[in-house]
């Protein structure tokens, strides 16, 4: 039986960045549901929540980019037949994440 060959992305080399990073949004959603419980100023709050939309869309940037240059680049350059589909599915992500 073949062992199954993992996969290799480029977000890879940077995981324990995206990972500080998601546990720091992680804790940044834990002090909103604290603010709440506190009954905190609807602005302060507010200001939070912008903050863990701007880090998580900071995040997602991220990994667009590093799929970009990896996943797509690597599929245009050595799987002609399937670049089109990498690009396509690159598009319907970024139409995804835009929203």
């Amino acid at each position: 039986m073949a062992e199954e060959q993992k996969k290799v992305y480029l977000y890879q080399e940077h995981k324990d960045m995206l990972l500080k990073n998601l546990r720091k949004i992680e804790g940044q959603i834990r002090g909103v549901q604290k603010m709440i419980e506190d009954d905190r100023y609807c602005v302060d709050i507010l200001t939070q929540i912008a903050a863990i939309k701007a880090a998580t869309n900071k995040i997602g940037l991220t990994l667009l980019e590093y799929h970009t240059r990896g996943c797509v680049k690597k599929a245009i350059r050595e799987q002609a037949d399937e670049g089109e589909h990498y690009i396509q599915e690159l598009m319907e992500v970024m139409r995804i994440f835009t929203r």
